[in-house]
């Protein structure tokens, strides 16, 4: 088993890297703490695609501001996963591979199926409102049942929510062995737990795994930031 010391030392040579994904960290928790505020600003949104547009009647601008910054938070987990994996590569080079590998490929799912569907929903809310025939607003609607029914879907909560939270629970397993402290390796597993639990559809758990997200990302941002710039 590596030490801490002996894992930190590691990457004594790469203090960019820890100081890019540790900055990177604390911007996307501030993202996810705006993109929460948004989004209580509004409502929850409701499920059914005609339900969709006429919510978003009169709230596309707040929508446009959370799709903004959660692709932006998004592509803020890459360089963290970079920093993570440099940093706790020494202790178990394997499991921060298979873990940046779920979190690469929520990246991936997060904006290819999540954000495009709701810049579809978006879109066509602005087009179902200038709609001036019946025709026309059963087209949007269509369109936008199956946006809304595929973000409704248990397919939705396995890869934005399971992936993230099984990438983040490896990641703790790694953590417990040093460079990070034992919190910041808890509220991992608390964050991995909460979102493998949050399949079954409980609300709570799905808010309580955001939230010990959040705080996670804030602790290791500052752990990170400390690796950087700590004495040669």
């Amino acid at each position: 088993m590596r030490t801490q010391m002996t894992a930190a030392d590691d990457d004594a040579d790469a203090p960019g890297l820890y100081q890019i994904g540790g900055l990177s960290a604390i911007a996307l928790g501030v993202g996810y703490v705006v993109i929460v505020a948004l989004y209580v600003s509004v409502g929850a949104p409701p499920n059914d695609g005609e339900a969709w547009l006429r919510y978003l009647s009169d709230k596309t601008a707040v929508w446009w501001a959370i799709l903004g910054l959660s692709v932006l938070t998004d592509f803020l987990f890459l360089p963290v996963t970079f920093a993570l994996f440099g940093a706790l590569k020494g202790i178990s080079r394997n499991a921060m591979r298979l873990s940046a590998t779920l979190m690469g490929l929520f990246v991936v799912l997060d904006l290819a199926v999540t954000w495009s569907n709701y810049a579809s929903l978006l879109t066509l809310s602005d087009r179902y409102a200038a709609a001036t025939t019946d025709v026309q607003r059963a087209g949007y609607i269509a369109a936008a049942n199956y946006a809304a029914a595929l973000l409704a879907s248990r397919l939705f909560a396995v890869y934005a929510i399971v992936v993230l939270s099984s990438s983040i629970f490896m990641i703790g397993l790694v953590m417990l062995k040093g460079v990070f402290s034992r919190t910041t390796a808890y509220l991992a597993l608390i964050t991995g737990v909460l979102g493998i639990v949050s399949l079954a559809g409980w609300g709570v758990t799905i808010i309580l795994n955001a939230v010990f997200a959040t705080v996670w990302i804030f602790f290791v941002g500052f752990r990170l930031c400390r690796l950087a710039w700590r004495p040669s």
